[in-house]
């Protein structure tokens, strides 16, 4: 007996744990699960990579499943709304491996690929629909999908929804789903903004903190190195090439402030040999979806992304991030640094800061209570020479000056 049977889950599902080498639960999945077998509503506050999809989906798949019901044109009877593809994708996958021996069907639906494939996938209706707001939306407006029939709602990474402004469609879902409902409402921040949106959502909830809010994970090592903005790139490609040299990086996760700074870390760390991939929101789903799975499998060992793109990027084996520029919000930085240290294992997170980026430092040792150890500079660093742009000299360059 593991502690997933003990509570009563139904067997298929336990068989799929089994199958999947789950035996002891995470701390949310203890607090939550018996909660949400009774029908409560819950309020989860924990960090991502802390087990919250088996916490919300085992138990609803046991509800769904003790109490079959016909699938309705158009309809689903539990809605996940997740704030990104990646993450939106990633939710469906893990439910999809738990409900592997149920009958129930799982679909999932994002913006950036067409949206009449997705809609025809719905017309005979769904168990469980994974949906970005966007798209849900989308879906509702061409009248492809009624939210009627919704069961179980759950709203995850409320907090990143709110940074991507999504308030306004929340509102908007919040007004069609039926007042008959469970309600799981989770973030890894609950400022006010966030408590006050939850309250829409959620009736008397049980309450789930698994760890202290803004906390930063515990096996994380955080450095910090003070850098002139122009030098980081120099440094960047150092301590990468270095580290994937020695082996000390497996795969590293680069995060930028901009698409378009991500793309340029993605050329210059290309250039100097070291196999990087750039994902982001300009990224076609395509693009973004190959960019994931070669950085999974290895054969792409860095992937730079944006604030956006890292609530998706669920990888094992993340040895390291780098703060390439520090977040201006600095709860995105709790988020970044969680994508290494996960299923047990440690990490490392390196910042440089700028010094315009000095107060972004300050608010995120405020913000989580840990001061970065300072890393200097590698001995005889030397900021990398600029590349010489190829092909015509622009208008603004002048013709070559003659040395005397």
């Amino acid at each position: 007996m593991t502690y997933f049977s003990d509570l009563g889950l139904a067997e298929p599902i336990v068989r799929a744990l089994g199958a999947k080498g789950y035996a002891d639960p995470t701390p949310i999945q203890r607090q939550a699960i018996p909660a949400l077998l009774d029908g409560r509503d819950l309020l989860g506050i924990a960090q991502t990579g802390t087990g919250k999809t088996a916490a919300f989906a085992l138990p609803s798949l046991h509800r769904l499943a003790a109490n079959p019901q016909p699938r309705k044109n158009a309809a689903c009877r539990m809605l996940v709304l997740s704030p990104t593809r990646e993450l939106a994708a990633q939710i469906a996958d893990n439910i999809r491996g738990y409900a592997k021996f149920l009958q129930l069907n799982v679909q999932c639906v994002f913006g950036g690929v067409p949206v009449g494939k997705q809609a025809r996938a719905l017309v005979g209706g769904t168990d469980v629909l994974v949906a970005t707001p966007g798209r849900l939306l989308d879906l509702i407006d061409q009248r492809a999908l009624t939210l009627r029939h919704v069961e179980i709602f759950v709203l995850d990474e409320a907090d990143q929804m709110m940074d991507l402004g999504f308030i306004h469609a929340l509102k908007r879902v919040a007004a069609m789903l039926p007042a008959k409902r469970q309600s799981l409402f989770f973030s890894a921040t609950m400022p006010k903004a966030i408590a006050e949106l939850g309250r829409q959502f959620i009736d008397n909830p049980v309450r789930v903190e698994v760890t202290p809010q803004s906390t930063t994970v515990e096996r994380v090592e955080q450095f910090a190195t003070f850098v002139n903005q122009a030098e980081k790139q120099a440094l960047l490609t150092l301590r990468l090439r270095d580290g994937l040299a020695d082996k000390s990086i497996d795969r590293a996760l680069v995060f930028t402030r901009t698409k378009h700074g991500a793309d340029r870390v993605v050329r210059h760390l290309s250039a100097a040999g070291v196999r990087a991939a750039a994902i982001h929101g300009n990224k076609s789903q395509g693009q973004r979806t190959a960019a994931l799975q070669a950085f999974r499998a290895g054969s792409t060992p860095i992937l730079v992304a944006t604030d956006i793109a890292a609530r998706g990027i669920d990888v094992s084996g993340v040895s390291h991030v780098f703060n390439f520029e520090l977040p201006n919000v600095a709860e995105q930085y709790v988020h970044r640094i969680g994508r290494t240290a996960r299923a047990g294992a440690e990490g490392v997170a390196l910042s440089f800061v700028a010094p315009d980026e000095k107060p972004y430092l300050k608010d995120i040792e405020k913000l989580t209570g840990v001061k970065l150890m300072p890393l200097p500079l590698p001995e005889g660093f030397q900021p990398l020479p600029p590349r010489p742009r190829r092909g015509r000299p622009t208008r603004r360059q002048g013709p070559p000056r003659r040395l005397n």
